[in-house]
């Protein structure tokens, strides 16, 4: 092959310039990843990664804040709990008082003196009541989604459907209606968007109903509705329930001012735990304690039930608060482990190797020396034809 010089067109030197630019140019990018320690800066370093880690990156900002607001909402029901201590404690005062009253050892004038006290007590439990809150948001009139009582058709024919009491864990805002037909093991419960239906005899003890003196709960889990049913002569009862007779009955859940703590990512019923908390003030429907006295003997020994049963409202609400307080505590833990596998997951995805990287580095920066040097020779070699012209 002829061997030719040429002056005009140094290919020589354009070889060398290529390779050059090729390595200054990675060894940008590795001065870039080394500094920021990402393997991703930008589209152009990996399309597909650059979007399946931005998808983790949406997730984990949203895990992130559903566990402050799982944490807050733990938070909101212990003061929430601690209020209902101390209305509690006030009302076992008040109990004291009506039975201090309810004896002949005290006269009229000492009843008057209780009587003023229990007043002043009644007014704290609803002063409790009216100011409990939790950033702004009264926590113990009525917060979250509730059982309407009057309205619902269950709750109201309590004598014939043997319904005693309904809990709401999740439960939507909407109408629940029954579906029982006699004689077919089977109890449906549906808001016209999701139904239910339980095998009644994981439920009763009898075939028709419920065992004599015994009360079951049908959890309609998937609703969040909890329906306590009691036989014959059941604690608290005053009618007993037979397979068929919730057939038409509704349970009216009405929606109150927040309750919805969103724990999840995103916007989904499985993301969101709904609490409720009914009025717990003294004057309210669940307490009823405006008509208790304990002016007179009389009065005293009548208000006992009364006052026992209004312990027991608080109890049960404090007892629905521990339960979803000791719920949160499993979504926090169970949230902060998905905050570390996401995050771990878009580690690997976007985050530089920084060894392999510095190997890169070295292996780049080494060629970028070597290739500016032999870009030297290459710009010298022409300068041979000088020799041919005698200079």
């Amino acid at each position: 092959m002829a061997i030719t010089i040429n002056v005009n067109h140094n290919v020589a030197a354009v070889n060398v310039r290529r390779h050059l630019n090729t390595n200054s140019k990675d060894l940008g990018t590795r001065l870039e990843r080394l500094s920021s320690g990402m393997r991703i800066n930008r589209a152009t370093d990996d399309a597909a990664g650059l979007s399946i880690s931005e998808g983790f990156r949406a997730q984990l900002s949203g895990l992130s804040v559903g566990l402050r607001n799982a944490e807050m909402g733990s938070n909101l029901l212990q003061v929430a709990e601690g209020s209902l201590n101390e209305v509690s404690s006030v009302l076992i005062r008040i109990r004291e008082l009506a039975m201090e009253s309810a004896t002949s050892t005290l006269n009229d004038d000492n009843r008057e003196s209780l009587e003023n006290e229990m007043i002043q007590l009644r007014q704290e439990i609803d002063r409790i009541a009216r100011s409990t809150g939790y950033n702004g948001q009264r926590i113990l009139t009525g917060f979250g989604v509730n059982v309407d009582e009057a309205q619902s058709t269950a709750l109201v024919a309590s004598a014939t459907t043997g319904v005693v009491r309904v809990n709401l864990a999740g439960a939507r805002e909407g109408t629940y209606t029954f579906i029982d037909g006699s004689g077919d093991g089977e109890l449906t419960l549906g808001n016209g968007v999701v139904t239910q239906t339980l095998n009644t005899s994981s439920i009763f003890l009898d075939v028709d109903g419920i065992a004599t003196g015994t009360t079951a709960v049908a959890n309609f889990d998937r609703l969040g509705v909890q329906v306590t049913l009691a036989g014959h002569e059941g604690a608290g009862a005053i009618g007993s329930y037979v397979d068929g007779e919730l057939d038409g009955s509704t349970i009216e859940v009405g929606g109150g001012t927040g309750g919805s703590f969103q724990v999840g990512a995103d916007n989904a019923v499985e993301d969101r735990i709904e609490v409720g908390i009914e009025d717990m003030s003294a004057s309210g429907s669940i307490l009823n304690l405006n008509a208790i006295s304990v002016s007179s003997q009389e009065s005293a020994r009548t208000s006992l039930d009364s006052i026992n049963a209004a312990i027991d409202e608080v109890a049960r609400q404090r007892g629905a608060l521990g339960s979803v307080m000791n719920r949160l505590q499993h979504t926090i833990s169970f949230t902060e482990n998905a905050i570390e596998g996401n995050t771990t997951s878009e580690a690997t995805v976007r985050d530089a190797d920084m060894a392999t990287e510095v190997s890169a580095f070295t292996r780049t920066q080494i060629l970028t020396q070597a290739a500016t040097a032999m870009l030297a020779q290459a710009n010298s070699a022409p300068q041979g034809v000088m020799i041919l012209l005698g200079q």
